[in-house]
């Protein structure tokens, strides 16, 4: 029987690792199927079909890494790892050897590390297989699709709107089910927006956490990578993976008094939001006379009763001068040149030394005005005497936040990951909103450095994905797991596209 007509008979839409993991044991689905089987998705839809247009690279070395594991598991009759054999799609900004790693832009489409990142080479000690890698704006810099190299990527749930940046293929390709799960980075949001309008999981961590050596950064104190993925569980099975110290990050050294646990699997509690107490921050909630953020509102609202007849107490209050708080803590402007040129002058053999010459040139997509606004910061943070009042500014927000929490004894604060819907592309192109002011409340966790999750709480009247975030105590990661997990499992609001069905 073939690896085709096998991957038939198993369910590949909403396929999770565990229940793939048993499919395995029990003969029915290979990991070369699933590279083989997901390729094909890739082709039909994001390269075909509707053109999600959310892989930008497919590796070819995928197959045979698929076939040593088969072969390892028919000899041995043991996973190599707790991601044995699963295809995982990479954002295009963490540098992997078997690809080029083009950052998004057109200056670097030919540009090939001579080393993976961290994360890279953990999922693949983890068992996983790098299928390829996914879309995002040039240097990860828009909320929004925007990219020089490989133009606007769809929203698989509504093709005339954006999946939501930087982390905009992963994002899209998850959801559209072209890979087991699938990696992003987060500065600002970049996991969480794309996350929370295509329908998925989104893990912020604390950073620190997980090594960023290897990837690309705007603010280095901000950055993060982590898990996008269709359940809570299998962002806990690709967490685990990720995390751990790196000499090569001295951000890592955060990992030394996070306590980690062994494995975050086991936060994983059904019930685990009964006896809690959660904060509604309701000046997060856009106006109910916006017709943009009245449809999220009205599914924030409801997502709050689930969490209440699950057993947990949810306490209204408002973050003392939060708009004031998240403008004072902005710090691209001051941090996002200099953090692009060091990850270019590292790397002589990308051809490019610095944003200025890209800027210069004009090799960046013309709908990035973030490359607009950094091009005019220092050439050094500290040259900027902004700098430091924006550094005394986050630790100023973070206590307010933290004294929130303690104030009411509260174990997290919920709010709407974005204020609004997914816009339309041409609402983005007529630029109804710039990346410096859109309404994107995943700029709280990113500038208190808190960790923080968006999951699925429901669609609009016209079936439009929105995410709910839930924003924990520094480390409080296993907190943050078992609350989504349970909110998760009493909502069931996670469904696949209607454009990329089961072949």
């Amino acid at each position: 029987m073939s690896e085709k007509k096998r991957n038939l008979n198993y369910p590949l839409v909403e396929a999770t690792i565990g229940d793939t993991h048993a499919a395995m044991k029990a003969g029915q689905v290979t990991a070369r199927g699933l590279v083989d089987a997901y390729r094909e998705r890739i082709s039909a839809y994001d390269q075909r079909g509707p053109s999600i247009n959310s892989v930008v690279t497919v590796d070819d070395a995928a197959a045979g890494r698929a076939d040593a594991l088969d072969a390892s598991f028919a000899e041995s009759g043991k996973f190599s790892g707790p991601l044995h054999g699963m295809p995982i799609l990479v954002k295009d900004n963490v540098e992997t050897i078997s690809m080029p790693t083009t950052q998004g832009t057109i200056g670097l489409a030919d540009f090939r590390p001579t080393s993976n990142a961290t994360v890279i080479d953990r999922l693949e000690a983890a068992g996983a297989i790098i299928l390829g890698k996914t879309t995002l704006p040039d240097f990860a810099t828009s909320w929004w699709a925007y990219s020089s190299l490989s133009g606007e990527t769809r929203n698989p749930y509504a093709l005339d709107r954006d999946p939501g940046g930087s982390s905009a293929g992963s994002g899209a390709a998850a959801a559209a089910n072209f890979a087991m799960a699938a990696i992003g980075t987060d500065c600002g949001g970049s996991i969480r927006v794309p996350s929370s309008f295509d329908n998925l999981v989104g893990i912020r961590s604390t950073p620190g956490l997980i090594s960023r050596k290897g990837a690309g950064t705007l603010v280095f104190f901000q950055d993060t990578i982590g898990p996008m993925t269709r359940t809570v569980a299998d962002a806990a099975r690709v967490f685990d993976t990720l995390v751990g110290y790196d000499p090569h990050d001295s951000l890592s050294m955060h990992y030394l008094t996070a306590r980690a646990p062994a494995t975050y699997m086991d936060s994983l509690d059904p019930n685990g939001l009964a006896g809690a107490r959660i904060g509604l921050v309701t000046n997060a909630l856009g106006s109910d006379e916006d017709p943009f953020a009245a449809p999220v509102n009205q599914v924030i609202r409801a997502a709050v009763e689930a969490i209440r007849a699950a057993g947990a107490k949810v306490i209204d209050l408002e973050i003392p001068d939060l708009l004031h708080h998240i403008d004072a803590t902005s710090m691209y402007v001051n941090c996002s040149k200099y953090e692009i040129n060091e990850f270019l002058m590292a790397r002589p053999e990308a051809g490019v030394r610095s944003l200025q010459q890209m800027y210069e040139q004009k090799r960046y997509h013309p709908m990035l005005d973030l490359i607009d606004a950094c091009i005019r910061g220092p050439e050094m943070p500290e040259y900027d005497p902004m700098y430091f009042r924006r550094l005394a500014a986050r630790e100023e927000f973070a206590r307010t936040v933290l004294n929130c929490m303690g104030n009411d004894s509260l174990d997290g604060l919920i709010f709407p990951s974005i204020q609004v819907v997914p816009p339309t592309r041409e609402q983005l192109d007529t630029r109804v909103w710039t990346t410096l002011s859109f309404p994107t409340n995943t700029l709280i966790a990113s500038q208190t450095w808190l960790p923080a999750a968006t999951v699925p709480a429901g669609f609009s009247d016209d079936g439009l994905p929105i995410g709910l975030e839930i924003m924990v105590r520094p480390y409080a990661e296993p907190t943050l797991f078992r609350f989504a997990y349970a909110f998760e499992q009493a909502t069931n609001h996670r469904r696949p596209p209607a454009s990329t069905p089961e072949l």
